[in-house]
């Protein structure tokens, strides 16, 4: 079962950064990254909310149709 995220942080640390993730009941995990490795977690995020946009902002307006 996935765990639910309640947070996250990422901070430079010498050459590499950070990244804290927190769970809901307050349980973190620790990670190093590379900066080309954070790079590819921002290009995944903004492809994957961009796959969604439409649908989560409701743009065209698509599904509000009134059903009598």
């Amino acid at each position: 079962m996935a765990k639910t995220l309640a947070g996250f942080t990422v901070g430079k640390s010498g050459e590499d950064y950070t990244i804290t993730i927190e769970e809901e009941g307050g349980a973190t995990e620790e990670y190093t990254a590379t900066y080309d490795q954070l790079d590819l977690i921002v290009e995944t995020v903004g492809e994957t909310l961009d796959e969604d946009e439409e649908e989560a902002l409701a743009v065209d307006g698509e599904g509000d149709e009134d059903k009598d």
